[in-house]
Protein backbone atom coordinates (compact mmCIF):
# COMPACT_ATOMS: atom_id res chain seq x y z
CA UNK A 1 0.00 0.00 0.00
CA UNK A 2 1.39 3.41 -0.96
CA UNK A 3 1.43 6.45 1.24
CA UNK A 4 -2.05 7.25 2.51
CA UNK A 5 -3.20 10.84 2.05
CA UNK A 6 -3.86 13.11 5.01
CA UNK A 7 -7.60 13.10 5.61
CA UNK A 8 -7.55 16.64 7.03
CA UNK A 9 -6.04 17.87 3.76
CA UNK A 10 -8.83 16.00 1.98
CA UNK A 11 -11.27 18.00 4.13
CA UNK A 12 -9.40 21.23 3.33
CA UNK A 13 -9.64 20.44 -0.39
CA UNK A 14 -13.39 19.91 -0.01
CA UNK A 15 -13.63 23.31 1.67
CA UNK A 16 -11.75 24.81 -1.30
CA UNK A 17 -14.38 23.48 -3.70
CA UNK A 18 -17.31 24.56 -1.53
CA UNK A 19 -15.97 28.01 -0.72
CA UNK A 20 -15.69 28.65 -4.48
CA UNK A 21 -19.17 27.51 -5.47
CA UNK A 22 -20.65 29.06 -2.31
CA UNK A 23 -19.86 32.46 -3.82
CA UNK A 24 -23.30 32.09 -5.42
CA UNK A 25 -24.71 33.34 -2.10
CA UNK A 26 -23.08 36.71 -2.84
CA UNK A 27 -25.10 37.16 -6.04
CA UNK A 28 -27.01 40.11 -4.56
CA UNK A 29 -23.78 42.16 -4.68
CA UNK A 30 -24.29 42.42 -8.45
CA UNK A 31 -27.95 43.47 -8.26
CA UNK A 32 -27.72 47.25 -7.73
CA UNK A 33 -24.79 47.77 -10.15
CA UNK A 34 -26.69 45.86 -12.86
CA UNK A 35 -29.87 47.82 -12.23
CA UNK A 36 -27.93 51.09 -12.47
CA UNK A 37 -25.88 50.17 -15.56
CA UNK A 38 -28.29 48.09 -17.65
CA UNK A 39 -31.70 49.20 -16.38
CA UNK A 40 -32.79 45.62 -15.63
CA UNK A 41 -35.42 44.92 -12.98
CA UNK A 42 -34.32 43.45 -9.64
CA UNK A 43 -36.59 40.44 -10.19
CA UNK A 44 -35.03 39.81 -13.60
CA UNK A 45 -31.55 39.78 -12.07
CA UNK A 46 -32.63 37.61 -9.13
CA UNK A 47 -34.02 35.04 -11.55
CA UNK A 48 -30.47 34.11 -12.59
CA UNK A 49 -29.74 33.09 -8.98
CA UNK A 50 -33.05 31.19 -8.71
CA UNK A 51 -32.27 29.24 -11.89
CA UNK A 52 -28.78 28.42 -10.54
CA UNK A 53 -30.19 27.02 -7.27
CA UNK A 54 -32.83 25.05 -9.16
CA UNK A 55 -30.14 23.60 -11.45
CA UNK A 56 -27.97 22.84 -8.41
CA UNK A 57 -30.59 20.50 -6.99
CA UNK A 58 -31.44 18.69 -10.18
CA UNK A 59 -27.91 18.46 -11.59
CA UNK A 60 -26.83 16.98 -8.23
CA UNK A 61 -29.53 14.34 -8.68
CA UNK A 62 -28.71 13.55 -12.31
CA UNK A 63 -24.91 13.64 -11.83
CA UNK A 64 -24.79 11.68 -8.57
CA UNK A 65 -24.02 8.43 -10.39
CA UNK A 66 -21.26 10.15 -12.37
CA UNK A 67 -19.68 11.33 -9.11
CA UNK A 68 -19.78 7.80 -7.66
CA UNK A 69 -18.40 6.20 -10.83
CA UNK A 70 -15.71 8.74 -11.76
CA UNK A 71 -14.62 9.69 -8.25
CA UNK A 72 -14.21 13.04 -6.49
CA UNK A 73 -11.21 14.38 -8.43
CA UNK A 74 -12.74 14.12 -11.90
CA UNK A 75 -16.10 15.25 -10.60
CA UNK A 76 -14.62 18.32 -8.89
CA UNK A 77 -12.72 19.13 -12.09
CA UNK A 78 -15.94 18.93 -14.10
CA UNK A 79 -17.57 21.22 -11.53
CA UNK A 80 -14.67 23.66 -11.89
CA UNK A 81 -15.11 23.77 -15.67
CA UNK A 82 -18.88 24.29 -15.56
CA UNK A 83 -18.89 26.79 -12.70
CA UNK A 84 -15.99 28.91 -14.00
CA UNK A 85 -17.50 28.99 -17.51
CA UNK A 86 -20.81 30.00 -15.95
CA UNK A 87 -19.24 32.86 -14.01
CA UNK A 88 -16.91 34.06 -16.79
CA UNK A 89 -19.74 33.67 -19.32
CA UNK A 90 -21.81 36.01 -17.17
CA UNK A 91 -19.20 38.64 -18.01
CA UNK A 92 -19.90 38.02 -21.70
CA UNK A 93 -23.65 38.22 -21.00
CA UNK A 94 -23.31 41.60 -19.29
CA UNK A 95 -20.98 42.87 -22.01
CA UNK A 96 -23.74 42.10 -24.54
CA UNK A 97 -26.39 43.27 -22.05
CA UNK A 98 -28.28 40.02 -22.60
CA UNK A 99 -30.48 38.60 -19.83
CA UNK A 100 -30.93 35.40 -21.85
CA UNK A 101 -27.16 34.80 -21.87
CA UNK A 102 -27.02 35.61 -18.15
CA UNK A 103 -29.65 32.96 -17.43
CA UNK A 104 -27.85 30.50 -19.70
CA UNK A 105 -24.35 31.03 -18.30
CA UNK A 106 -24.90 31.81 -14.62
CA UNK A 107 -28.23 30.02 -14.16
CA UNK A 108 -27.92 26.86 -16.25
CA UNK A 109 -24.18 26.25 -16.84
CA UNK A 110 -23.04 27.70 -13.52
CA UNK A 111 -25.90 25.90 -11.75
CA UNK A 112 -24.75 22.54 -13.13
CA UNK A 113 -21.29 23.30 -11.78
CA UNK A 114 -22.83 24.14 -8.41
CA UNK A 115 -24.64 20.80 -8.23
CA UNK A 116 -21.67 18.65 -9.18
CA UNK A 117 -19.30 20.62 -6.96
CA UNK A 118 -21.65 20.44 -3.99
CA UNK A 119 -21.85 16.63 -3.89
CA UNK A 120 -18.40 15.75 -5.33
CA UNK A 121 -16.40 15.78 -2.03
CA UNK A 122 -19.16 14.69 0.36
CA UNK A 123 -19.26 10.90 -0.05
CA UNK A 124 -15.45 10.88 0.01
CA UNK A 125 -15.37 12.81 3.28
CA UNK A 126 -17.82 10.38 4.89
CA UNK A 127 -15.48 7.50 3.96
CA UNK A 128 -12.39 9.30 5.30
CA UNK A 129 -14.13 10.21 8.58
CA UNK A 130 -16.13 7.17 9.77
CA UNK A 131 -15.53 8.40 13.31
CA UNK A 132 -16.55 12.04 12.65
CA UNK A 133 -18.94 12.05 9.73
CA UNK A 134 -20.84 15.11 10.89
CA UNK A 135 -17.73 17.19 11.56
CA UNK A 136 -16.17 16.35 8.19
CA UNK A 137 -19.22 17.11 6.06
CA UNK A 138 -19.98 20.12 8.25
CA UNK A 139 -16.54 21.58 7.49
CA UNK A 140 -17.06 21.41 3.73
CA UNK A 141 -20.64 22.63 3.74
CA UNK A 142 -19.68 25.38 6.20
CA UNK A 143 -17.37 26.62 3.44
CA UNK A 144 -20.40 26.94 1.17
CA UNK A 145 -22.27 28.95 3.82
CA UNK A 146 -19.36 31.25 4.70
CA UNK A 147 -18.23 31.86 1.10
CA UNK A 148 -20.29 35.02 0.68
CA UNK A 149 -18.35 36.68 3.51
CA UNK A 150 -15.23 36.48 1.30
CA UNK A 151 -16.59 36.69 -2.23
CA UNK A 152 -19.14 39.44 -1.50
CA UNK A 153 -16.64 42.16 -0.49
CA UNK A 154 -14.17 40.97 -3.14
CA UNK A 155 -16.78 41.21 -5.90
CA UNK A 156 -17.96 44.62 -4.68
CA UNK A 157 -14.38 45.97 -4.71
CA UNK A 158 -13.71 44.55 -8.18
CA UNK A 159 -16.91 46.06 -9.60
CA UNK A 160 -15.75 49.49 -8.43
CA UNK A 161 -12.27 48.98 -9.88
CA UNK A 162 -12.79 47.17 -13.20
CA UNK A 163 -16.55 47.09 -13.85
CA UNK A 164 -19.18 44.34 -13.85
CA UNK A 165 -18.09 42.30 -16.89
CA UNK A 166 -14.40 42.24 -15.96
CA UNK A 167 -15.33 41.24 -12.39
CA UNK A 168 -17.03 38.12 -13.74
CA UNK A 169 -13.98 37.31 -15.88
CA UNK A 170 -11.59 37.67 -12.93
CA UNK A 171 -13.78 35.68 -10.54
CA UNK A 172 -14.32 32.93 -13.10
CA UNK A 173 -10.54 32.54 -13.47
CA UNK A 174 -9.95 32.59 -9.70
CA UNK A 175 -12.64 29.99 -8.99
CA UNK A 176 -11.25 27.74 -11.73
CA UNK A 177 -7.74 27.88 -10.26
CA UNK A 178 -8.89 27.27 -6.65
CA UNK A 179 -11.23 24.41 -7.58
CA UNK A 180 -8.67 22.78 -9.89
CA UNK A 181 -5.98 22.83 -7.19
CA UNK A 182 -8.43 21.50 -4.58
CA UNK A 183 -9.64 18.73 -6.91
CA UNK A 184 -6.14 17.28 -7.37
CA UNK A 185 -5.92 16.07 -3.76
CA UNK A 186 -9.42 14.64 -3.55
CA UNK A 187 -9.60 10.84 -3.61
CA UNK A 188 -11.36 8.06 -1.70
CA UNK A 189 -9.44 6.19 1.01
CA UNK A 190 -7.73 2.87 0.15
CA UNK A 191 -9.85 -0.26 0.41
CA UNK A 192 -10.17 -1.36 4.04
CA UNK A 193 -8.59 1.83 5.41
CA UNK A 194 -9.60 3.13 8.84
CA UNK A 195 -8.26 5.99 11.00
CA UNK A 196 -5.44 5.11 13.39
CA UNK A 197 -6.80 3.33 16.44
CA UNK A 198 -10.34 3.18 15.03
CA UNK A 199 -10.60 -0.61 14.67
CA UNK A 200 -8.61 -1.24 17.85
CA UNK A 201 -10.88 0.98 19.94
CA UNK A 202 -13.90 -0.84 18.51
CA UNK A 203 -12.43 -4.24 19.33
CA UNK A 204 -11.40 -3.40 22.90
CA UNK A 205 -14.73 -1.73 23.60
CA UNK A 206 -13.45 1.81 24.26
CA UNK A 207 -15.42 3.10 21.28
CA UNK A 208 -18.85 1.83 20.26
CA UNK A 209 -19.19 2.06 16.49
CA UNK A 210 -22.75 2.23 15.23
CA UNK A 211 -23.13 0.10 12.11
CA UNK A 212 -24.89 1.71 9.14
CA UNK A 213 -28.52 0.67 8.94
CA UNK A 214 -28.04 -0.65 5.40
CA UNK A 215 -25.85 -0.50 2.30
CA UNK A 216 -28.18 0.50 -0.54
CA UNK A 217 -27.80 1.78 -4.07
CA UNK A 218 -29.48 5.04 -5.02
CA UNK A 219 -32.28 3.20 -6.82
CA UNK A 220 -32.89 1.02 -3.77
CA UNK A 221 -32.79 3.99 -1.39
CA UNK A 222 -35.47 6.02 -3.18
CA UNK A 223 -37.86 3.08 -2.83
CA UNK A 224 -37.69 3.26 0.96
CA UNK A 225 -39.99 5.26 3.21
CA UNK A 226 -37.11 6.75 5.18
CA UNK A 227 -35.63 8.35 2.02
CA UNK A 228 -38.82 10.33 1.48
CA UNK A 229 -38.96 11.23 5.18
CA UNK A 230 -35.48 12.76 4.86
CA UNK A 231 -36.55 14.52 1.66
CA UNK A 232 -39.62 16.04 3.33
CA UNK A 233 -37.66 17.17 6.40
CA UNK A 234 -35.05 18.92 4.26
CA UNK A 235 -37.74 20.41 2.01
CA UNK A 236 -39.68 21.92 4.94
CA UNK A 237 -36.51 23.19 6.63
CA UNK A 238 -35.25 24.89 3.45
CA UNK A 239 -38.65 26.23 2.32
CA UNK A 240 -39.12 28.19 5.53
CA UNK A 241 -35.48 29.15 6.00
CA UNK A 242 -34.88 30.44 2.48
CA UNK A 243 -38.13 32.44 2.61
CA UNK A 244 -36.99 34.15 5.81
CA UNK A 245 -33.58 34.92 4.26
CA UNK A 246 -35.35 36.54 1.29
CA UNK A 247 -37.34 39.01 3.43
CA UNK A 248 -35.30 39.27 6.65
CA UNK A 249 -34.60 43.00 6.31
CA UNK A 250 -38.13 44.27 5.54
CA UNK A 251 -39.59 41.86 8.10
CA UNK A 252 -37.25 43.22 10.81
CA UNK A 253 -38.40 46.75 10.02
CA UNK A 254 -42.08 45.75 9.90
CA UNK A 255 -42.28 43.55 13.02
CA UNK A 256 -39.50 44.81 15.29
CA UNK A 257 -39.36 48.42 14.10
CA UNK A 258 -35.65 48.19 13.29
CA UNK A 259 -34.06 50.89 11.17
CA UNK A 260 -32.95 50.00 7.62
CA UNK A 261 -29.29 50.25 8.70
CA UNK A 262 -29.82 47.96 11.72
CA UNK A 263 -31.77 45.50 9.58
CA UNK A 264 -28.98 45.47 6.96
CA UNK A 265 -26.42 44.77 9.70
CA UNK A 266 -28.59 41.89 10.93
CA UNK A 267 -28.64 40.41 7.41
CA UNK A 268 -24.83 40.46 7.34
CA UNK A 269 -24.61 38.70 10.71
CA UNK A 270 -27.12 36.09 9.52
CA UNK A 271 -24.40 34.70 7.24
CA UNK A 272 -22.24 33.94 10.28
CA UNK A 273 -25.01 31.97 11.94
CA UNK A 274 -25.84 30.17 8.70
CA UNK A 275 -22.21 29.09 8.27
CA UNK A 276 -21.59 28.48 11.98
CA UNK A 277 -24.72 26.35 12.24
CA UNK A 278 -23.43 24.12 9.45
CA UNK A 279 -20.31 23.20 11.39
CA UNK A 280 -21.73 23.35 14.92
CA UNK A 281 -24.84 21.22 14.42
CA UNK A 282 -23.07 18.72 12.14
CA UNK A 283 -20.25 18.24 14.67
CA UNK A 284 -22.77 17.90 17.52
CA UNK A 285 -24.59 15.20 15.53
CA UNK A 286 -21.54 12.95 15.92
CA UNK A 287 -22.21 12.89 19.67
CA UNK A 288 -25.99 13.01 20.04
CA UNK A 289 -26.95 11.38 16.73
CA UNK A 290 -28.52 12.73 13.56
CA UNK A 291 -32.14 11.91 14.56
CA UNK A 292 -31.76 13.93 17.78
CA UNK A 293 -30.27 16.88 15.90
CA UNK A 294 -33.14 17.03 13.43
CA UNK A 295 -35.78 16.75 16.14
CA UNK A 296 -34.04 19.60 17.98
CA UNK A 297 -34.05 21.72 14.79
CA UNK A 298 -37.79 21.42 14.49
CA UNK A 299 -38.56 22.06 18.17
CA UNK A 300 -36.45 25.24 18.11
CA UNK A 301 -38.08 26.45 14.90
CA UNK A 302 -41.63 25.72 16.04
CA UNK A 303 -40.94 28.02 19.00
CA UNK A 304 -39.12 30.62 16.87
CA UNK A 305 -41.71 30.91 14.09
CA UNK A 306 -44.67 31.15 16.46
CA UNK A 307 -42.85 33.84 18.48
CA UNK A 308 -41.63 35.92 15.50
CA UNK A 309 -44.91 37.80 14.83
CA UNK A 310 -44.89 39.04 18.45
CA UNK A 311 -41.15 39.84 18.68
CA UNK A 312 -41.49 43.64 18.77
CA UNK A 313 -38.16 43.88 20.60
CA UNK A 314 -35.23 44.12 18.15
CA UNK A 315 -32.88 41.93 20.23
CA UNK A 316 -35.48 39.16 20.65
CA UNK A 317 -36.35 39.31 16.96
CA UNK A 318 -32.70 38.89 15.97
CA UNK A 319 -32.16 36.01 18.41
CA UNK A 320 -35.10 34.17 16.84
CA UNK A 321 -33.85 34.86 13.30
CA UNK A 322 -30.32 33.72 14.17
CA UNK A 323 -31.71 30.53 15.73
CA UNK A 324 -33.63 29.80 12.53
CA UNK A 325 -30.51 30.43 10.43
CA UNK A 326 -28.35 28.01 12.46
CA UNK A 327 -30.99 25.30 11.96
CA UNK A 328 -31.26 26.17 8.26
CA UNK A 329 -27.50 25.76 7.77
CA UNK A 330 -27.29 22.77 10.10
CA UNK A 331 -29.94 20.96 8.08
CA UNK A 332 -27.74 21.05 4.97
CA UNK A 333 -24.59 19.98 6.79
CA UNK A 334 -26.11 17.12 8.78
CA UNK A 335 -27.98 15.47 5.90
CA UNK A 336 -24.98 13.73 4.23
CA UNK A 337 -24.00 12.00 7.49
CA UNK A 338 -27.65 11.08 8.09
CA UNK A 339 -27.76 9.53 4.61
CA UNK A 340 -24.62 7.52 5.43
CA UNK A 341 -26.16 6.28 8.69
CA UNK A 342 -29.36 5.11 6.95
CA UNK A 343 -28.17 3.97 3.52
CA UNK A 344 -24.42 3.39 3.87
CA UNK A 345 -21.62 4.74 1.70
CA UNK A 346 -22.03 2.52 -1.38
CA UNK A 347 -23.68 5.30 -3.43
CA UNK A 348 -23.88 8.13 -0.91
CA UNK A 349 -23.11 10.83 -3.50
CA UNK A 350 -25.95 9.70 -5.76
CA UNK A 351 -28.42 9.46 -2.87
CA UNK A 352 -27.32 12.89 -1.63
CA UNK A 353 -27.96 14.25 -5.11
CA UNK A 354 -31.50 12.88 -5.11
CA UNK A 355 -32.15 14.36 -1.66
CA UNK A 356 -30.96 17.79 -2.85
CA UNK A 357 -33.90 18.03 -5.25
CA UNK A 358 -35.73 19.07 -2.07
CA UNK A 359 -33.50 22.19 -2.04
CA UNK A 360 -34.26 22.93 -5.69
CA UNK A 361 -38.02 22.73 -5.15
CA UNK A 362 -37.91 24.59 -1.81
CA UNK A 363 -35.85 27.40 -3.35
CA UNK A 364 -38.77 28.10 -5.66
CA UNK A 365 -41.67 27.32 -3.30
CA UNK A 366 -40.47 29.21 -0.20
CA UNK A 367 -40.12 32.76 -1.55
CA UNK A 368 -43.20 32.41 -3.81
CA UNK A 369 -45.38 31.14 -0.94
CA UNK A 370 -44.24 33.95 1.33
CA UNK A 371 -44.85 36.58 -1.37
CA UNK A 372 -48.34 35.27 -2.13
CA UNK A 373 -49.42 35.30 1.51
CA UNK A 374 -47.85 38.70 2.16
CA UNK A 375 -49.48 40.24 -0.92
CA UNK A 376 -52.87 38.90 0.24
CA UNK A 377 -52.59 39.97 3.91
CA UNK A 378 -49.99 42.77 3.80
CA UNK A 379 -48.48 41.16 6.90
CA UNK A 380 -45.78 38.59 7.69
CA UNK A 381 -47.68 37.28 10.73
CA UNK A 382 -49.82 34.67 8.96
CA UNK A 383 -46.81 33.41 6.98
CA UNK A 384 -44.80 32.84 10.16
CA UNK A 385 -47.73 30.97 11.71
CA UNK A 386 -48.03 28.75 8.61
CA UNK A 387 -44.31 28.05 8.71
CA UNK A 388 -44.68 27.13 12.40
CA UNK A 389 -47.32 24.58 11.37
CA UNK A 390 -44.93 23.27 8.69
CA UNK A 391 -42.39 22.60 11.43
CA UNK A 392 -44.95 20.75 13.53
CA UNK A 393 -45.34 18.46 10.50
CA UNK A 394 -41.54 18.20 10.18
CA UNK A 395 -41.29 17.36 13.91
CA UNK A 396 -43.87 14.58 13.46
CA UNK A 397 -41.87 13.17 10.53
CA UNK A 398 -38.67 13.27 12.63
CA UNK A 399 -40.40 11.19 15.31
CA UNK A 400 -41.76 8.80 12.67
CA UNK A 401 -38.33 8.22 11.09
CA UNK A 402 -36.84 7.55 14.55
CA UNK A 403 -39.46 4.85 15.12
CA UNK A 404 -38.69 3.41 11.69
CA UNK A 405 -34.94 3.37 12.43
CA UNK A 406 -35.48 1.68 15.81
CA UNK A 407 -37.70 -0.96 14.21
CA UNK A 408 -35.10 -1.73 11.55
CA UNK A 409 -32.23 -1.80 14.07
CA UNK A 410 -34.15 -4.20 16.30
CA UNK A 411 -34.82 -6.46 13.31
CA UNK A 412 -31.12 -6.21 12.39
CA UNK A 413 -30.02 -7.17 15.92
CA UNK A 414 -32.52 -10.00 16.07
CA UNK A 415 -31.24 -11.42 12.77
CA UNK A 416 -27.63 -11.15 14.02
CA UNK A 417 -28.47 -12.94 17.26
CA UNK A 418 -30.26 -15.74 15.38
CA UNK A 419 -27.28 -16.12 13.05
CA UNK A 420 -24.91 -16.24 16.02
CA UNK A 421 -27.04 -18.89 17.72
CA UNK A 422 -27.13 -20.98 14.53
CA UNK A 423 -23.33 -20.82 14.18
CA UNK A 424 -22.87 -21.83 17.83
CA UNK A 425 -25.02 -24.92 17.30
Amino acid sequence: MGKVKNRWLIAASAVGVHISIGSAYAWSVFTNPMVAQYGWETTEISLAFSIAIFMLGFSAAFMGRFVEKQGPRRSAMLAAIFFSIGVAGSGLATAFESLFLLYLFYGVIGGIGLGIGYIAPVSTLVKWFPDRRGLATGLAIMGFGFAALLSGPAAAALINMVGISSTFYVLGAVYFIVMTLAAQYLSPPPEGWAPKGFKESEQNGTRKIKVDLSQLTANEAIKTRRFWMLWCMLFLNVTCGIAVIAVASPMAQDIAGMTPIAAAAMVGIMGLFNGGGRLGWAALSDYIGRPNVYTTFFVLQIISFFMLPFAANGILFQLLIFTILTCYGGGFASIPAYIGDLFGTKQLGAIHGYILTAWAVAGVVGPILLSLIYDSTNSYNLTMMIFGIFFIIAFAISIWIRADINRLRNAQQSATQKLGAAVTK
